[in-house]
């Protein structure tokens, strides 16, 4: 159970994905960490649409931002879900590049 805005509700809140950090390493391909604390790599070269074709440019794939948790671009024109971010996002372990050096 738990309270929201004065109502009780009989199940549990969901917890909202989010991101906490974002990182450009190279070529749109991001380092993110996420509110659960998972650290995952992302390509945006997966993203289709006219609307991420900006995406192609260093200009704009070199400067995300982050608002209210959300990776955006371009002046907050262009963004993705952490959910869909998250889902197709690599994990990124440090312990697998130590060992690999």
């Amino acid at each position: 159970m738990h309270e929201e805005n004065g109502i009780v509700y009989s199940d549990n809140p969901e917890k909202i994905l989010t991101v906490l950090e974002v990182r450009h390493m190279y070529s749109g391909v991001y380092l993110l960490k996420f509110s659960d604390g998972v650290i995952k790599l992302f390509d945006t070269s997966i993203l289709e649409g006219e609307v991420f074709e900006p995406l192609k440019k260093p200009e704009v794939y070199e400067n995300p931002k982050l608002e209210y948790g959300i990776v955006t671009w371009n002046n907050g024109e262009i963004d993705c879900s952490p959910d869909f971010m998250y889902e197709k996002g690599f994990v990124y372990n440090t312990k697998d590049v130590i060992s690999a050096a």
